[in-house]
């Protein structure tokens, strides 16, 4: 959690932070100050209050922060670059030597953040770094230590991916409603104008239903059917028909407008209705699923849940990446990952999971087995999204039926 961070960059030794960029859609900026429509750089050091540098004419949206602020022409960026004969690099190294100094971040180590354009981000921090040797910028890789703070949530957080989830499955709601009111032809599902329904025009209501209700959709979304059902990440192709009888996978992950918090949620549908080998498939996803929802225990490494989904797909005659890691067929994925200001943050379930990947209090994960068989034209995933609570409890942030066929109304 955000009351972690000093101890964190303790721990890490860390002596200060650097966050480069826009308040919306950047992550670290977002966890640090809230967001807002204002971009600049903010400066922790460690033990401090973190500062937030801004234009003059973004200063009332930094101030909504909450946190100190200091107004970036207070260092005269048009004297420097004049001083430095319009050098804009020399300038803009001068001006954050001294805005460095002036917090007292002179000498150490400084994990720098951040969604900038990387070409002048790098260049400024080589500079920064012959200007002043004796400070270290690191940037790190995989397993950040804000990824770790961000690995728990506090209370407000976990409210803000509840209400998500409520606007999520409220959304998911909307579609089944839309599609299973459309006539069908030929097992084919028909506008009134008579031309055929497609995975684009569903798209585009999905987006338009999450606008109207504060939330976005940064990341897109998978509606995809048949064959593209069975490919794990196939967005859909926007062209499709959709038709009675297959496989959807539909796979939703928006956020808060400005990049908040996400939710991710899956669900599998037929409509009209589902062939056996879809059925067999759904029942055998479900059961893990449901086993898999039973067993979370508060504090448990979550790679444990991918070994024992594997277990559980392989007694029921499938191929996992266990057995076969390049295997594209059956269980090809890891079962789960973190949500919160990234779609995919820690805890991670996968082969990339370390010992601190645990289902700690206050972590808020997936739980999402699939089978996929691309030569059947069928791809079956369930996912929910959970929050490990401090009495043990994994609960789940929002609550959508299961049914994998939804009936056709005009039939």
């Amino acid at each position: 959690m955000k009351s972690d961070l000093d101890s964190l960059m303790q721990s890490h030794a860390f002596d200060a932070l650097l966050v480069f960029g826009p308040g919306d859609h950047n992550p670290a900026m977002m966890y640090l100050t809230g967001g807002g429509h204002f971009t600049g750089e903010l400066l922790k050091p460690r033990g401090q209050p973190p500062v937030l540098f801004c234009r003059a004419m973004e200063r009332d949206e930094a101030a909504k922060t909450g946190l100190p602020t200091k107004l970036v022409d207070d260092y005269r960026p048009t004297e420097l670059l004049k001083q430095f004969g319009g050098d804009s690099l020399k300038a803009a190294t001068a001006r954050f030597q001294q805005m460095l100094s002036d917090y007292g971040v002179t000498r150490g180590r400084v994990a720098v953040y951040g969604r900038v354009e990387i070409g002048g981000t790098f260049a400024l921090l080589n500079a920064l770094q012959a200007a002043m040797p004796d400070l270290t910028f690191v940037g790190e890789v995989g397993n950040t230590m804000l990824m770790e703070a961000q690995l728990t949530k506090d209370e407000t957080e976990i409210a803000r991916i509840r209400k998500m989830g409520q606007i999520t499955t409220a959304v998911v709601a909307q579609v089944a409603d839309f599609i299973t009111a459309h006539k069908t032809h030929n097992e084919v599902l028909i506008k009134p104008d008579g031309t055929p329904l497609t995975i684009g025009e569903v798209k585009a209501r999905i987006n338009l239903w999450l606008a109207e209700r504060g939330a976005e959709n940064p990341e897109g979304t998978i509606f995809a059917i048949g064959r593209d059902a069975a490919i794990p990440h196939s967005s859909g192709d926007p062209a499709q028909v959709l038709k009675l009888g297959q496989t959807i996978v539909f796979d939703i992950y928006p956020c808060e407008q400005g990049g908040g918090y996400y939710y991710d949620f899956t669900r599998t549908w037929c409509l009209g209705y589902a062939p056996d080998a879809a059925l067999a498939q759904y029942e055998q996803v479900r059961a893990v699923f449901d086993t898999l929802m039973g067993e979370l225990r508060l504090d448990a490494p979550f790679k444990n849940y991918q070994e024992r989904t594997c277990e559980l797909f392989e007694a029921q005659g499938h191929t996992t990446i266990r057995q076969q890691p390049a295997t594209q067929q059956g269980y090809v994925h890891s079962v789960g990952h973190g949500v919160g200001l990234n779609i995919h943050e820690r805890p991670w379930s996968g082969v990339t999971a370390g010992e601190a990947d645990i289902l700690a209090a206050g972590s808020v994960f997936t739980i999402e087995p699939g089978l996929y068989y691309p030569e059947q034209g069928i791809g079956v995933r369930l996912e929910d999204t959970l929050w490990m609570r401090a009495d043990g409890v994994a609960e789940r942030l929002a609550d959508y039926p299961y049914d994998l066929v939804l009936p056709m109304r005009s039939l």
